[in-house]
């Protein structure tokens, strides 16, 4: 009778860990897509341990400066993140949603909402999306986004999975036919933080219910002047990284349908970098060398890292020029002569970061942390403890 009140006791044990530590003590043994399932935008490699952002911006009149923050301010979230882990050590993905809402040029019927970007780990195309956006007149309805980003995103039920929204915007909370209260409880349901962020004085948000539309959640009330301009400080590593990113870009090979489409907007989001600040265009070289930017779907390079990669399962038509033709031995060769070059690109533009970031921390004074970065970062590191995720 000892024997199976042990057992039972330990069984309990487990059963408790299993609920409460948050990322996984170990990771699943999954089942390996073949190529034809990679080059797929679906389900089929979701992985145990994911953190998903939604991201709803009030893109009416008065929000230019918050569209451009985030637009500027993005790779300096991504690049955090590559510092993070989950408590049995493997990396977590990042996945963001994009929304926008308050934009008299959206349907009516909608509610003045759109989803901008459904849950995508693809860089490039968040960017894209961001970029995309313009600011116009309109009615927000905090609510209504709130609820139309639950009924639409694929959140999952996966309980290691960190999954957070931030909504922006300067109007009250509480506009709109759909009571935020609702929309805001119906998240918690979901194991979804709803943080919110006001664009203006803080008294003032307070006041208009978005201290109180987080804390239904959990979740985390922030204001930002939107308007401010974030001051950088310019290093002498700067040029050499936008250089080295040039270099880096010549390391991918596109293939299939998607290869020479995808290149193109690699280089277009490279320009959109640059054309806002050329510390911009660092920090997205930064990220572009990291683990978070993969591109096996249309990249040869990056496709070649899965076990089940087989460069002959492609047709020639659908492989770069400089594969045509040629054996598999040699297509092989090529593509790891590709990745090498691009190993050693990504070395040194880390290499390089840590002294620019060593230098902007030796040279910036009064470093202001309430743009719209600074207020995400420190509310995603909080949260993200709750469930044994940390920073290096």
């Amino acid at each position: 009778m000892k024997n199976y009140q042990r057992i039972a006791a330990l069984s309990l044990m487990t059963l408790t860990l299993s609920f409460t530590y948050g990322c996984e003590l170990r990771p699943k043994t999954e089942k390996k897509p073949f190529l034809a399932e990679v080059m797929k935008p679906d389900e089929a490699t979701k992985k145990n341990n994911t953190v998903k952002i939604a991201l709803l911006l009030d893109t009416s009149n008065s929000m230019d400066g918050l569209i451009n923050q985030a637009k500027s301010q993005l790779w300096d979230i991504v690049n955090e993140f590559t510092h993070a882990k989950c408590g049995n050590e493997m990396r977590p993905e990042l996945q963001i949603a994009i929304y926008q809402y308050g934009n008299d040029a959206l349907s009516s019927g909608e509610g003045y909402i759109q989803q901008v970007l459904n849950f995508s780990d693809d860089l490039d195309e968040i960017s894209e999306k961001l970029f995309s956006l313009t600011t116009n007149g309109g009615e927000e309805y905090c609510g209504a986004v709130i609820q139309t980003s639950l009924k639409q995103l694929e959140w999952g039920k996966n309980p290691d999975n960190l999954k957070m929204i931030f909504i922006a915007g300067n109007e009250p909370f509480n506009q709109g036919k759909l009571n935020y209260k609702d929309a805001v409880t119906n998240a918690k349901e979901k194991d979804i933080v709803v943080n919110t962020i006001f664009c203006g004085n803080y008294e003032q948000g307070i006041q208009s219910n978005w201290k109180s539309g987080a804390a239904l959640s959990g979740g985390e009330y922030m204001a930002i002047d939107h308007n401010r301009q974030v001051v950088h400080v310019s290093t002498p590593y700067d040029d050499i990284i936008i250089k080295l990113n040039s270099k880096l870009n010549k390391t991918y090979l596109g293939y299939g349908s998607l290869g020479a489409s995808k290149f193109e907007a690699q280089a277009m989001q490279d320009n959109n970098a640059m054309e806002m600040e050329e510390v911009v265009a660092v920090k997205r070289a930064v990220s572009k060398s990291s683990r978070l930017y993969n591109n096996k779907k249309w990249d040869l390079v990056d496709a070649s890292g899965d076990k089940t990669f087989d460069i002959n399962s492609l047709d020639d038509k659908d492989l770069p020029k400089e594969l045509r033709g040629k054996s598999k031995t040699e297509k092989i060769e090529f593509i790891e002569m590709k990745k090498s070059e691009r190993e050693e690109v990504q070395k040194e533009i880390k290499a390089l970061n840590a002294k620019r970031l060593a230098y902007i921390a030796k040279n910036q004074k009064n470093e202001s942390e309430d743009g719209l970065e600074g207020v995400m970062l420190k509310a995603i590191k909080r949260q993200a403890s709750a469930k044994n995720y940390i920073w290096e």
